[in-house]
């Protein structure tokens, strides 16, 4: 089995020990670079761009450069996605989002992990564990989810989070470590964010 063949199975790898890996990640942030130098104007060059260098998208998308990737084809964006600036997904392993996912600034987005014993750590090993996230998902700013989490569908999570655990669907969830705080009910369309209304 091949070092990519063993990341893409979850099984320990090295990352540094195959050619093949170390060119597509080259490859991939090349693309990156480029895409994060464009005007910021340019959105058709953009969306081009961003068609390369993840695995699938819908229709609408956009992020906001700078992004930065290991591969790109083990991200999937769903429709509606949009992201602000900043965003890292090291996506050693599938990092699949929703529709109508939100991402705020600086958030990170991270397959990847390095074994607790330094010799293998030393010696290049790493694991990849896939990233799901559901539908109409607010991710607050500095947000970092960790490898394997599953983000249910009717989220937000709380900007400065770090999510180590799987986070159920329809709920409010901060912290580090992240946890559900409360369900998101109806009561929340009342809300108002006006200050002005709030005195």
């Amino acid at each position: 089995m091949t070092e990519k063949e063993k990341m893409l199975n979850s099984q320990m790898y090295n990352a540094m020990g195959e050619k093949q890996l170390r060119n597509e990640r080259c490859s991939v942030k090349n693309l990156c670079r480029e895409y994060n130098n464009l005007p910021f104007e340019d959105e058709d060059t953009q969306k081009i761009l961003i068609k390369k260098i993840v695995g699938s998208t819908k229709e609408n998308f956009y992020i906001t450069a700078p992004f930065w990737c290991d591969y790109g084809y083990n991200i999937e964006l769903g429709e509606n996605f949009y992201s602000n600036h900043n965003m890292v997904i090291l996506d050693c392993a599938k990092v699949k989002f929703g529709d109508n996912v939100f991402v705020a600034p600086n958030c990170g987005f991270y397959t990847a992990g390095h074994p607790v014993d330094y010799p293998r750590r030393n010696a290049g090993f790493e694991y990849a564990y896939p990233i799901t996230v559901g539908d109409n998902v607010w991710i607050g700013g500095g947000v970092q989810v960790m490898p394997g989490v599953t983000i249910g569908s009717n989220v937000v999570i709380g900007g400065g989070s770090v999510v180590v655990k799987d986070i159920p669907s329809d709920c409010v969830a901060v912290g580090n470590p992240c946890k559900p705080i409360r369900k998101i009910t109806d009561e929340d369309m009342k809300t108002c964010f006006d200050k002005s209304m709030n005195k």
